[in-house]
């Protein structure tokens, strides 16, 4: 990266950085929507309904985060933010529903093979806790991590879909 003449980064490059760790950022929150949704849904529902609903969620999500941040930080001086700003952000975004589709498809490709809709559910999940795991390490990697603190970071992704994995267990025990 190149220095202004003051030292700092030119803002083009910073909100490059920026729309990165969005982009990042909006794929991990969707893929624990993914994880949660499967989770809380994946014993009551059929494949085809849970990847509906899932979509749905997500895309209800997308729009409302959306439209609150460009609302709520865009708005200056009375103006609105323009169509490019709009679009840039929402492509930006993306990622909150896109993470879903690997899961998704795992599930269905589970339910064609002829597993129960509730090991398909499993397999989705599963599938989203791999991709948790992936998206820490590519963070750690991104910030030039390496070792025990990768390790620890990728760790901490790990983590959270064992607590999903363990939160259905106790859901799916203890309240039905």
């Amino acid at each position: 990266m190149t220095k202004q003449d003051d030292g700092r980064t030119p803002p083009v490059l910073t909100e490059s950085a920026g729309r990165r760790g969005r982009r990042r950022a909006a794929g991990i929150y969707g893929v624990v929507v993914t994880a949660a949704i499967l989770t809380a849904a994946g014993s009551q529902l059929s494949t085809a309904a849970l990847t509906v609903a899932v979509v749905v969620t997500l895309l209800v999500y997308w729009v409302a985060e959306e439209y609150a941040e460009l609302l709520g930080e865009h708005v200056v001086d009375g103006k609105l933010p323009g169509r490019r700003q709009v679009r840039a952000e929402l492509l930006a975004t993306w990622p909150m529903v896109s993470a879903s589709f690997g899961p998704l498809l795992v599930a269905l490709l589970a339910r064609l093979a002829g597993t129960s809709a509730v090991a398909a559910a499993n397999a989705g999940l599963a599938a989203a806790v791999v991709l948790l795991v992936w998206h820490a390490w590519s963070a750690g990697r991104a910030a030039r991590l390496g070792g025990w603190p990768l390790v620890a970071l990728t760790s901490v992704g790990a983590l959270l879909g064992i607590v999903m994995i363990l939160l259905k267990n106790v859901v799916l025990v203890h309240l039905h």
